[in-house]
């Protein structure tokens, strides 16, 4: 069975959305996106809200822009050979390839997903994975904790959730941030 993972930057306060400005510094240095690329090569299907799929469809294009550096172009191959499955209510159309729209989130069709994918998948933004969290079906967590303290905005996890995990992994990079992973119990 695939495992879902849920991964965001998040400040050091928690929210994976500022309220204002962005997050903080850490995340935007070559070191850290070639991790991140690694760390996620092997997924095999995206799950989005629609703000966020509005914000990574940029790696349908990436690979031609003739400056780009070779992590960028890595991600952005890796990103164009997965699955995408958004879900929104109100995308009328999508502009990317491999990519599908669902108008309403069914943890029963996750499940089923993640029952007979091959490769594992991801939920990404605090919305969606709210849902995802709240059906039990999230497996691993990656933060990626800038060291901005942002003092408001969309929390990573969401209120009224108890969640006991356990550490599997950590890094902390030259910028400041640091990579944690964990798993359910």
């Amino acid at each position: 069975m695939a495992k879902l993972i849920y991964s965001m930057i998040t400040s050091l306060d928690g929210y994976a959305e500022a309220a204002e400005g962005d997050l903080g510094a850490g995340a935007e240095v070559p070191e850290v996106h070639a991790f991140i690329g690694d760390v996620f090569r092997s997924v095999g299907t995206y799950l989005y809200g629609r703000r966020m799929y509005e914000t990574m469809v940029f790696w349908e294009t990436a690979h031609t822009d003739p400056a780009a550096p070779p992590h960028v172009l890595q991600y952005a191959r890796d990103w164009q050979a997965a699955e995408k499955i958004v879900y929104s209510t109100t995308l009328g159309s999508v502009s990317s390839e491999k990519t599908r729209i669902e108008r309403t989130f069914d943890p029963d069709a996750v499940r089923r997903l993640k029952a007979e994918a091959g490769s594992d998948l991801t939920v990404d933004g605090p919305d969606l994975a709210a849902q995802a969290i709240a059906a039990g079906l999230v497996d691993e967590y990656h933060l990626f904790v800038t060291t901005s303290v942002v003092g408001g905005g969309k929390r990573f996890f969401p209120d009224g959730v108890r969640l006991d995990l356990e550490l599997v992994e950590e890094r902390a990079f030259d910028s400041g941030l640091v990579y944690t992973r964990y798993r359910t119990r």
